[in-house]
């Protein structure tokens, strides 16, 4: 087994948010409850949720993101000269088997030069690690860069303020080294960057609305892996950084699809991370061939085990998967985890607890049958 991230059984890190959390965010809302009471309640959960993930065997331990609304957009708007439009709406289309689902957040305007003026989930991390126990790795999730630029693209991008797109690019890269050197000062040592768009740049519908919107679609991620490089240049010694990509995940559905063939010799070749997590739960996702550009030294997270559904995945199944997998990749290079988060928002996929805790639980026994 691996004694540093990312670990053969592994999270991508946010979870199901526990019904007592749900009601206290709903109170908060409302007003009847403050700051302080929503945040005791949060401080509870997250303890309850570190203690489950070590129940599990897990070796990572997340805060669940049950701090958070979103992912992504509460990192976001707390960068400096972001602010949010709250007479637009983000529109992005999902879907799954059985219905079509628009998530429509307030959209986001770039109003000001990028910086970083506090060290954004820097107090939620600590009390993370005040948490953690013996054997857990605390982990911290936060939004890749790219995911500033690909919600609005240069539309959202104030003209006066960046007249030379260029300023805007360096400004964020500057902004994410502090906030990498901060959370590095406090001790983390497991940092990943969350990326939709390199996962949705494989869709030739996605590229097409790129395009659509005045940029250059067939090019785009490779700005976006420089801008990630650029990012953790500076990263302090002994961090981990990994990435993790999927198609979309709301309410169990998802936005894009198509195998990681476009971008994936850029991607794999040239992104300066530790550990790719990779969405592989069904077809969607296409088959395991662009694993042959992984270099050496570098790991794969297979997402194997679906967020999707409360159907526990079988292992001989997930035996079978990690090996057909090892034919483009040294199965030396290979660890398990679920493809995506269990509630990237607020609302959740649809599962309960109860099949949470059972795939974290299949992940782990398979990891430890499969590598020891």
């Amino acid at each position: 087994m691996r004694t540093e991230p990312p670990f053969r059984a592994d999270h991508v890190g946010s979870l199901l948010r526990p019904a007592t959390l749900l009601q206290a965010r709903d109170d908060y809302a409302k007003g009847t409850l403050d700051a302080a009471g929503l945040r005791a309640v949060e401080d509870a959960a997250i303890r309850d949720v570190v203690a489950l993930q070590a129940e599990a065997g897990l070796q990572t331990a997340t805060d669940g993101e049950f701090r958070r609304a979103s992912w992504h957009m509460d990192f976001i708007y707390r960068l400096g000269g972001i602010s949010v439009a709250a007479d637009e709406q983000i529109v992005v289309k999902f879907r799954n088997e059985n219905e079509k689902i628009e998530f429509t957040p307030k959209g986001m305007k770039v109003d000001g030069k990028i910086t970083l003026n506090e060290t954004i989930f820097g107090d939620d991390f600590a009390y993370l690690q005040s948490v953690a126990g013996e054997g857990q790795t605390p982990k911290l999730t936060i939004p890749s860069p790219n995911m500033v630029h690909y919600r609005g693209g240069q539309a959202a991008i104030d003209p006066d303020v960046y007249p030379d797109i260029e300023e805007f690019w360096s400004d964020l890269a500057a902004a994410y080294q502090n906030e990498v050197a901060r959370i590095g000062a406090q001790g983390c040592t497991y940092l990943q960057f969350d990326d939709t768009s390199l996962a949705y740049l494989n869709d030739p519908a996605q590229r097409a609305e790129i395009a659509a919107r005045g940029d250059d679609a067939d090019h785009l991620h490779l700005r976006y892996i420089q801008q990630i490089n650029t990012a953790i240049a500076t990263r302090p010694e002994g961090m981990r950084i990994t990435t993790h990509m999927c198609r979309g995940n709301f309410r169990s559905s998802w936005a894009a699809e198509g195998s990681y063939d476009f971008v994936a010799e850029a991607l794999f070749g040239e992104l300066g991370v530790d550990g790719f997590f990779l969405e592989f739960d069904d077809e969607r996702s296409g088959g395991f061939e662009p694993l042959r550009y992984v270099p050496k030294g570098k790991y794969v997270v297979l997402g194997l085990v679906t967020t999707k559904s409360g159907v526990l995945e079988s292992k001989d199944d997930l035996k079978r998967r990690i090996e057909a997998a090892s034919k483009y990749i040294d199965v030396d290079q290979l660890c398990l985890s679920p493809q995506c988060g269990f509630s990237s928002t607020v609302e959740g996929n649809s599962l309960t607890q109860e099949d949470q805790l059972a795939k974290l639980r299949l992940i782990v026994e398979t990891a430890q049958e499969v590598w020891g």
